[in-house]
């Protein structure tokens, strides 16, 4: 395989590694998480849609990464990538149905403006509160347990085939291990998804990630990478 698909196969991925945070953080709606939300979900029903936009286009970019990355696995395992493949579509297909969640704060929004008395206001307050657990157990369990558990796979393949520098492998590894750990946490119920613990506990997982993607648009693969061949996107594996 030519050096210059893959130096491509790099740049892509790396592309699309910073396309996903972009969007991760432009899909993020803090007014949900304000203690006075119920009473402005009508207000901010404009913001809510835009969020959704960029968690369509976050969950795309990820489906992107899956492709791009599923080479690179397979080339250190092949059971190893089957597990991979099955783990990160599980999490971009939670993504999906979060996109879903946000958006019925809407309809939710346009009820409030036709409720005519207490118990109807009491009954969309209660759906709202329903909803935001929902969507929160959706994003920070369903997409981001199995995601970081792929990440795990992912990071190790890096590590065996030396196809970044092993430093940036093992600290992928261990930003993974405490993205589980958070994820763990939250569903045992000791943080919020809205704390400073929480945030702790996954920032190194971003940190890696944002390295990596700036290591692969700058430099690439490796040269010195066992993987080079085998993991790039040949010909044959496009007309396969």
């Amino acid at each position: 395989m030519s050096s210059v698909a893959q130096r491509w196969h790099a740049a892509a991925l790396g592309g699309l590694l910073i396309a996903a945070i972009a969007c991760g953080v432009l899909s993020s709606m803090p007014d949900i998480d304000a203690p006075d939300y119920f009473e402005r979900l009508a207000a901010i029903e404009t913001g809510i849609i835009v969020a959704a936009l960029f968690q369509v286009a976050m969950a795309l970019a990820y489906a992107g990464v899956i492709a791009f990355t599923f080479p690179l696995v397979r080339a250190a395992s092949q059971t190893a990538a089957m597990a991979y493949l099955t783990l990160r579509t599980i999490g971009a297909s939670f993504l999906f149905m979060g996109v879903v969640a946000l958006l019925l704060f809407t309809v939710i929004g346009d009820g409030l403006r036709t409720a005519a008395s207490p118990e109807q206001l009491a009954d969309y307050a209660f759906a709202a509160e329903m909803l935001r657990q929902g969507r929160d157990w959706l994003n920070h369990v369903g997409m981001i347990l199995p995601w970081a558990t792929g990440g795990v796979l992912l990071y190790w393949a890096l590590w065996r085939l030396a196809a970044v520098p092993r430093w940036l492998a093992f600290a992928g590894l261990v930003g993974a291990a405490l993205t589980l750990i958070a994820t763990i946490l939250y569903i045992a119920g000791q943080i919020e998804v809205v704390s400073a613990p929480y945030l702790a506990l996954n920032a190194p997982a971003a940190l890696a990630e944002i390295v990596l993607a700036l290591t692969l648009i700058v430099r690439g693969y490796d040269p010195g990478s066992v993987a080079l061949v085998e993991a790039t996107v040949s010909r044959a594996d496009l007309r396969s």
